[in-house]
């Protein structure tokens, strides 16, 4: 572990399924800057309710059902061994919840972030109307903070002519 640890690390916004390329890119830029990687996790079924004064998030949940958002947690914390174990990178995993992009974005201003990794969003109709409705993560955080944020394609581009919402 570098010195650096922690402050200006590289954020990483992580769901149980994300792609190899994007924990490709994440570490790729961790080890440029000699950061730590900080895979975040928010679980959006959980609602901040308030914060004490050091900041520290207290939470409620939507729906009562605990122990699938530990299970998914414990997804990301296996997937992030596999990739980071071998990587040299120093990593930590961090339990966000809410709003995914004002967790991450408040994440990045605690460790005042170097840069914050996401993927973007898959293709078909389905993950076309929740953007539709809940907009992009990528997006609000671009327009929300001043730092920089990577968004790395989940596929290969597809042709102008093809439809972007049909897999």
């Amino acid at each position: 572990m570098s010195e650096n640890v922690a402050r200006g690390g590289v954020v990483l916004g992580a769901i149980p399924d994300l792609p190899d390329r994007v924990w490709s890119e994440a570490v790729r830029y961790a080890a440029l800057f000699d950061r730590e990687l900080i895979v975040a996790h928010v679980d959006v079924t959980r609602f901040v309710t308030y914060e004490d004064p050091d900041g520290t998030p207290h939470s409620a949940p939507i729906d009562l059902d605990l122990a699938a958002a530990s299970r998914e947690l414990d997804r990301i914390r296996a997937v992030a061994e596999e990739h980071l174990e071998a990587s040299g990178v120093a990593w930590s995993i961090r339990s966000l919840v809410g709003d995914p992009a004002m967790a991450l974005k408040r994440l990045a201003d605690d460790v005042d972030a170097t840069v914050i990794v996401v993927g973007t969003r898959r293709r078909g109709i389905g993950e076309t109307l929740r953007e539709f409705f809940t907009g992009s993560v990528a997006a609000r955080l671009a327009h929300r903070q001043h730092r920089p944020v990577l968004v790395v394609p989940l596929q290969e581009p597809i042709a102008d002519s093809d439809d972007p919402w049909v897999e």
